[in-house]
């Protein structure tokens, strides 16, 4: 017989009767979730172990008197996931791994399974395949390990009692949305279901010293009872991203307790599995056309790899009243502002144009250092002249046209020239710092759009 249960707000703690979508008391929306009434008075629900040296809560400890010593991280066996993860996985730490579905998510946690079954025991615990299943893809994958096993469940309480059997050093979750608590009555998948069951995995993480990796599946708005509703939960957010008609892949980290958020790691689909891609840039400017107006090339920091990427614009003469503006790969009212500032700072009448921006290779351009491209690419298909194929554009564009200077220029310049670039258009003022260019790179310094546009075009 299932325990009672009761509903609450998660912002302000009001009980209602029923599952309500706004919260009666302080009219947040989607923040009631449904929780048995003795879990709401402890913490730790009935089939959570303590187990692990949990010390337990009531008596408060001063910060001098709390041993401190460095996570101990191991290697995952692939270079890019360590990357993204800051140098590795953490022991005990908890990692969720969200994306849409069939984008690669259980292929690449069955992939790090053939290397931390050299020194860990791994359990990996699917709700979606049956274990014949995952051992027939395991096979396809070329996963071969003896310290490998399969457990197909979706109950939380006989997991954790396998996990207490067994003790693995690793525990992979696929996926959270099919886990459920016996005790809640709400349906698998729900936010109450999804947030008691992750909070049961965190205690066996923090407890035991188990590393755990969740995985989650998103729509595209990522609104769903999914991984957007655990973020504050879990360590480490990992996010798969790119099309699934397209072979790459990227990794990218939205929260890291212990590394850097703005690492990216690439691998490539195959037939057997994902294959890392050492060099990104390379990738994305695979089958860059030549002497093709509308095309610029520049150079993004994604933590502290520099990563070169493509971009195109297509201006074409408007048949509405209102010009339409698409973008894919780059903020859409950075789109619109560039636009306006190459018109009444450039010269260019772009405002009778419908305008089409898109960046190859499924990259997302957020940082103004690649400003000065998209306005070289839209210049170059307004005037339907081609840009050089051996330039490339770093900087950050004004409101005044004018050009600042952005950050790791050096760097940016190293990669330009080591992918056989010989022209960078930069900013006159390198923020102070004398630039040294990279021997058979020449740069050109430019102060506004309209130097630019008359240096190249």
């Amino acid at each position: 017989m299932k325990a009672k249960t009761l509903f609450y707000c998660t912002e302000c703690g009001n009980e209602t009767p029923k599952w309500v979508g706004k919260c009666p008391a302080c009219g947040a929306w989607n923040t009631v979730v449904e929780r048995p009434v003795q879990e709401k008075r402890r913490p730790a629900a009935a089939g959570r172990p303590a187990a692990g040296g949990v010390r337990p809560a009531g008596r408060p400890r001063a910060m001098d008197e709390v041993e401190t010593t460095t996570e101990l991280r191991f290697k995952t066996g692939m270079s890019e996931l360590d990357r993204v993860l800051g140098g590795g996985a953490v022991k005990g730490s908890l990692v969720l791994v969200g994306g849409a579905p069939g984008i690669g998510k259980s292929t690449l946690m069955l992939q790090i399974c053939h290397n931390l079954c050299r020194f860990a025991t791994v359990l990996y615990v699917s709700g979606e395949e049956s274990e014949r299943q995952i051992k027939l893809r395991a096979e396809r994958l070329h996963v071969h390990s003896q310290g490998l096993y399969l457990l197909s469940e979706t109950n939380l309480e006989d997991i954790v009692e396998s996990v207490n059997e067994l003790q693995p050093d690793v525990l992979i979750v696929d996926s959270i949305q099919t886990l459920y608590n016996g005790d809640i009555s709400s349906a698998p998948g729900s936010i109450g279901q999804v947030k008691d069951c992750t909070m049961a995995l965190m205690q066996l993480a923090k407890g035991q010293g188990i590393t755990v990796f969740v995985i989650g599946h998103v729509n595209k708005e990522g609104s769903i009872a999914g991984p957007k509703v655990l973020e504050h939960m879990v360590d480490c957010v990992l996010y798969f991203e790119g099309e699934q008609q397209m072979s790459y892949r990227i990794l990218r980290a939205a929260k890291n307790r212990f590394g850097a958020t703005n690492e990216i790691g690439v691998f490539e689909m195959g037939d057997g599995g994902l294959v890392e891609v050492p060099n990104p840039s390379e990738m994305l400017l695979a089958g860059r056309p030549l002497d093709a107006p509308g095309t610029c090339v520049t150079c993004v920091m994604e933590g502290v790899r520099p990563v070169l990427a493509e971009v195109q614009a297509l201006l074409a003469p408007t048949s509405f009243n209102v010009p339409r503006r698409t973008s894919n790969g780059f903020d859409f009212n950075r789109v619109n502002l560039l636009l306006a500032v190459l018109e009444k700072r450039g010269g260019l009448l772009v405002s009778t144009c419908d305008a089409y921006i898109n960046v190859i290779g499924g990259l997302f351009l957020d940082e103004p250092a690649a400003d000065l491209a998209m306005v070289v690419a839209l210049a170059s298909s307004f005037r339907d002249k081609p840009v050089p194929s051996d330039l490339a554009a770093v900087g950050e564009v004004g409101l005044t046209g004018e050009l600042r200077s952005v950050n790791a220029l050096s760097q940016r310049l190293s990669e330009v020239r080591r992918m056989g670039f010989t022209k960078c258009l930069i900013p006159a003022r390198s923020g102070g710092k004398e630039i040294i260019p990279p021997d058979g790179l020449q740069l050109i310094r430019v102060r506004n759009i309209r130097e630019a546009l008359a240096a190249i075009l």
